[in-house]
């Protein structure tokens, strides 16, 4: 038991790559979303907008969009054929939880922390992920950027969070995500624990890089991180 800090009663998960397994959809509908807007796959273009992908994972979709194509027609053309892409690609089953990933939200919220799960996609491609994986009731609250005003890597998401949970103290948050973006947020946000997983789109050194107060294998080993602390 730590006595010389506030107890974790808020845990901010993120989804795709943390509790979610993303097996590369992503990449698969940014594929289809270039091919809409005319950016041919093989190109020079379109090997520089993957990797700024790559590079960006865990930021709010429709910003990277704003990014890559500038204009904001072009930018919410390409964001809706990515999200139509990714739909296509949930319903056909290319979907599923992390090992491990729906014990520790339970474990969580079974000690009595709230729970909240993030991400950033629309709000219509975040509920379609979990109506397929059947997680409409697994936490006690989910939000999109859209949610929050801004993406990561602000710290919008796990603020309004807090807000939502009435949690009191920024120090009794603890942050999970896969990404440098997660990391960003969590820390910008005031989050005593930030905790970088393995499990998604940025290795150990990115993580730590971008403000991991932790590194663990899997979202699985966050339970007793958390709960040790609290």
């Amino acid at each position: 038991m730590t006595t010389n800090h506030p107890a974790i009663r808020l845990v901010v998960l993120d989804m795709a790559g943390t509790t979610v397994a993303d097996g590369g959809l992503v990449e698969r509908a940014f594929r289809a979303a270039a091919a809409e807007l005319g950016v041919e796959d093989g190109s020079a273009e379109h090997t520089r907008m993957l990797d700024h992908v790559r590079a960006t994972m865990g930021e709010s979709k429709i910003s990277v969009f704003r990014h890559l194509f500038g204009d904001e027609d072009r930018a919410q053309q390409a964001n809706g054929a990515f999200e139509t892409a990714y739909h296509d690609l949930v319903d056909e089953g290319h979907c599923a939880p992390l090992p491990g990933a729906a014990e520790a939200i339970g474990e969580l919220r079974g000690a009595g922390l709230k729970v909240v799960l993030t991400t950033g996609f629309s709000r219509a491609t975040q509920d379609r992920i979990l109506a397929a994986l059947g997680w409409q009731d697994l936490a006690d609250l989910t939000l999109c950027p859209a949610d929050a005003g801004r993406g990561r890597p602000f710290p919008d998401l796990p603020l309004t969070a807090l807000l939502r949970t009435a949690v009191a103290d920024v120090r009794e948050i603890a942050v999970a995500g896969d990404t440098g973006y997660d990391m960003l947020s969590g820390r910008r946000a005031g989050a005593r624990i930030v905790a970088g997983v393995l499990t998604g789109a940025h290795d150990e050194s990115r993580l730590r890089a971008d403000g991991a107060t932790h590194v663990l294998a899997s979202v699985a080993d966050l339970p007793a991180l958390v709960l040790d602390k609290a």
